[in-house]
C-alpha cells in the first residue's frame, strides 16, 4: 500500500473511531448518518481532475439552481419567502428530483444596497436559507448572480428586465435608454441594448470603481457566511459562482472574444479567487465561467473562448460553463425532438477543456422552457443532455464502447423554483404589470417543482427523468457509467440504451425496468462507492448484480456487507445503495435495475457471468 492510500484507510479508522466527536460550531451527527457522513467527508477538493472527497473518493454533483427567485423583487433578492420555505424546497429537491447540491443564487445588489454598506440582514437570511439545504446533506455552491446587468437599466414599461447590479451602480453610469429593437428572446439584449452593453463594458474595464465595489461585497459575503454557518455546514459547501454568464458588452479597438477572456475576464477571477483566500475560503475552488458563448450551438452567435489561453489553473478553479440548445428554444433551426446523443459531443467539448486546464468541470446551467411553441421537445432535451452528464457516448453504443465513456459530469438544471406559476412580482416596480405564470421574469418558465393547491411541492417533469440513478461518490476511479431512466416523451417510453442481446441473460433481468451500470477501478478505500436511488427503486425490490455480490432487496449496510442500502443524510427519507471495495486497483462492476421480481439465484448467477465476461473485454 503506498502513502496515499495509507492516509486514506488510516483517515477511515480514524473518523470510524471519532465519529461522535464534535468540533466547535459543529451540529451532532444524526442518527441516520454513517460513520463516513461527517464534515470531513462532505469537504470537497479537485484532485486529478475530479471533485473528490477527503476519504479519497470521487463526488459527483448532481442538483438544481436555486433559484430564479432571486432575480426578482418580490422577495427582495432571495430565493425563498421565509426559512420554513426553504426548507420545504430542500426536502422536496432531495426526495423528489434526486439532488445532491446546488447552486444558490445570490444578489449584489440586494447585498449592497448602498455603496459601501453591506446590508447585514440580507446576509443573515441567505445564510440561514442555505443552511436548510445544507442541513438536508445538499451540497452547495453559492453564484452572484447577474442577467443584462441589472434591472435598474431598464424603464418600468419594458418588455424586458434585469437583475444583478444595484441601483446606484446604474445611477453612476448615465447610461442611454434601454432599446433592444426587434429582439425575440431576452438574450438578444446582451448583444443589442446599448444600455446593457455599457454598464457591462464599464463593470469589466472597473469604471467608477464598480468591479472593487463588487469584490469588496464578495469578500463580506463570503467572510459572513463562514462565520455564521456552523462549522458541518460550510464543509458542506463546496465553492463560489464568482459572476453568473460574463460577457463584454463591448471589446475595445482590436480585442476579440479571446483576449478579452485572457486580458480582462481571467484577471477578474484571480482578483476574485484572493478574496476568497482572504475570507477564509483557501480550500474550496472558485467555479469560474468563460465568455458565456464559447460553447453556443449557433455558428452566428459563438465565440472562441473557454480560456484557451489561461494554461493549467489547477485545483483551485473549477471550469464553470452553461448549455442551453438555442437551436431547439429558437423553434426553427431545430424543428424535431432531441434524440439519441444529441449532446455528447457539447458536452464532450466542457470534459476536454476541464481536462486540459487540469481540473473538473461542471454544467451550472441547462434545461429548456416548460411552456411554449417549443416546449414539446422539452421531454427528450431533457432526457439528452442528462445522458451527456453521465456519459460521452451514445446509448445505442454504449455497451459496444463502454469504455470510452469518460468521467460523469456534474451538473445544476435550470431551475427549482416552488413558487413557479404563483409569483406576484411587479415588473421594474410597475404596479401595472403584476407577473404570475411561470418564472416571472422574461417569460420564462423552466422550473422543475411547483406548489400544488395544498401547499405540497410537486414535479413539473417526468420524475424518471429528473429522480435519477448516479454515482455521487466512487471510491475508485470511474471508467464508465450509464443510467437508461425510461422516461416518457407523452405517451411514448424513451430507450436510448437498451441492454445487447448479447447479454441475453442481463436483458432479461432488466426487462422493462430501468437499469444502470457503474465501472469502476478500486483505489484501497474502506468508504463505499455511493449510488443515488430514485424513488422508483424502493430498496426491496432493487436487484444489484455485481462482481462484489447479486442482491434482491439489499440489506442495511454494515462495513462487512459488500452490497448495501441506506437513508441518505439529511433526514429528507433519500436513499443510496452503498457498495464496499476496500481492495486496490481492482476492476468492480455493478448493474443496478427495477425490472426484476424476485429474480432466481440461477438468473442472477448467469447475468453476472454475462457482466463480467463484458467487464473484462471492454476494461480489461
Amino acid at each position: 500500500m503506498d502513502m496515499s492510500k495509507l492516509r486514506v484507510h488510516l483517515l477511515g479508522v480514524l473518523v470510524l473511531v471519532t465519529g461522535f466527536l464534535t468540533t466547535v460550531g459543529s451540529q451532532p451527527a444524526r442518527a441516520d448518518t454513517l460513520w463516513f457522513d461527517t464534515p470531513t467527508s462532505t469537504t470537497l477538493t479537485v484532485q486529478n481532475g475530479r471533485f473528490t472527497d477527503a476519504l479519497g473518493r470521487e463526488v459527483v454533483l448532481r442538483g438544481y439552481n436555486v433559484s430564479g427567485e432571486t432575480k426578482l423583487k418580490e422577495n427582495n433578492g432571495l430565493p425563498f419567502a421565509s426559512v420554513a420555505d426553504a426548507k420545504k424546497s430542500a426536502t422536496a429537491l432531495r426526495a423528489l428530483g434526486g439532488g445532491n447540491s446546488i447552486r444558490f443564487l445570490l444578489s449584489w445588489a440586494y447585498a449592497e444596497p448602498v455603496r459601501g454598506t453591506v446590508s447585514s440582514s440580507y446576509l443573515a437570511a441567505a445564510t440561514a436559507q442555505m443552511g436548510a439545504f445544507l442541513d438536508a446533506g445538499i451540497r452547495v455552491y453559492p453564484d452572484f448572480h447577474q442577467d443584462l446587468y441589472s434591472r435598474w437599466l431598464f424603464d418600468s414599461d419594458s418588455w424586458y428586465t434585469g437583475d444583478g447590479a444595484p441601483k446606484w451602480a446604474v445611477d453612476l453610469g448615465n447610461y442611454p435608454d434601454e432599446y433592444c429593437g426587434i429582439c425575440l428572446f431576452w438574450g438578444q439584449n446582451i448583444t443589442q441594448n446599448a444600455a446593457v452593453k455599457d454598464a457591462s463594458y464599464d463593470f469589466w474595464h472597473n469604471t467608477y470603481g464598480l468591479q472593487d465595489s463588487f469584490l469588496d461585497t464578495a469578500q463580506k459575503t463570503m467572510t459572513y457566511l463562514k462565520q455564521n454557518l456552523t462549522t458541518a455546514q460550510f464543509a458542506g459547501v463546496v465553492g463560489f459562482d464568482p459572476y453568473n454568464e460574463p460577457q463584454a458588452g463591448n471589446y475595445d479597438s482590436g480585442q476579440t472574444s479571446r483576449t478579452w477572456e485572457k486580458d480582462v475576464l481571467w484577471p477578474f477571477f484571480v482578483k476574485f479567487r484572493a478574496r476568497m483566500d482572504a475570507a477564509g475560503w483557501q480550500d474550496k475552488p472558485a467555479f469560474v465561467e468563460p465568455n458565456m458563448f464559447w460553447n453556443a450551438n449557433i455558428d452566428s452567435q459563438k465565440q472562441e473562448g473557454g480560456f484557451l489561453d489561461a494554461g493549467t489553473v489547477g485545483a483551485r478553479y473549477v471550469f464553470n460553463t452553461h448549455f442551453y440548445d438555442q437551436k431547439a428554444i429558437s423553434g426553427i433551426l431545430m424543428w424535431g425532438n432531441a434524440e439519441d446523443g444529441q449532446y455528447v459531443t457539447d458536452f464532450g467539448t466542457v470534459r476536454d477543456r476541464a481536462t486540459a486546464l487540469g481540473t473538473t468541470g461542471i454544467v451550472s446551467e441547462f434545461g429548456h422552457p416548460l411552456s411554449g411553441s417549443v416546449s414539446g421537445k422539452a421531454p427528450t432535451i431533457y432526457k439528452a443532455m442528462y445522458q451527456a452528464l453521465d456519459s460521452r457516448v451514445k446509448g445505442s453504443g454504449w455497451w459496444a464502447n463502454a469504455s470510452g465513456s469518460g468521467p460523469v459530469l456534474s451538473g445544476s438544471q435550470w431551475q427549482w423554483d416552488i413558487y413557479n406559476g404563483r409569483h406576484h412580482e411587479l415588473m421594474n416596480d410597475n404596479p401595472d404589470k403584476v407577473l404570475t405564470t411561470g418564472d416571472a421574469w422574461n417569460d420564462e418558465d423552466l422550473s422543475a417543482v411547483r406548489l400544488d393547491d395544498s401547499g405540497t411541492a410537486v414535479l413539473r417533469q417526468d420524475a424518471r427523468m429528473l429522480d435519477r440513478v448516479y454515482p455521487g461518490a466512487t471510491a475508485g476511479t470511474t471508467l464508465a457509467f450509464t443510467y437508461e431512466d425510461r422516461s416518457r416523451d407523452g405517451s411514448t417510453t424513451l430507450t436510448w440504451n437498451p441492454v445487447p442481446s448479447s447479454l441475453p441473460n442481463v436483458s432479461t433481468l432488466v426487462g422493462s425496468g430501468q437499469y444502470s451500470v457503474l465501472v469502476w477501478r478500486s483505489k484501497g478505500i474502506s468508504a463505499p462507492t455511493e449510488l443515488h436511488l430514485p424513488a422508483s427503486f424502493p430498496t426491496a425490490t432493487t436487484t444489484v448484480v455485481s462482481d462484489l455480490g447479486t442482491v434482491y432487496g439489499p440489506p442495511a449496510y454494515s462495513s462487512t456487507t459488500p452490497v448495501a442500502a441506506g437513508t441518505e443524510p439529511g433526514g429528507t427519507g433519500s436513499r443510496r445503495l452503498l457498495l464496499t471495495a476496500a481492495d486496490s486497483g481492482v476492476l468492480h462492476y455493478a448493474l443496478v435495475t427495477n425490472g426484476a421480481t424476485a429474480p432466481s439465484a440461477t438468473l442472477l448467477s448467469a447475468a453476472r457471468a454475462e457482466l463480467a465476461s463484458w467487464a473484462a473485454s471492454e476494461f480489461g
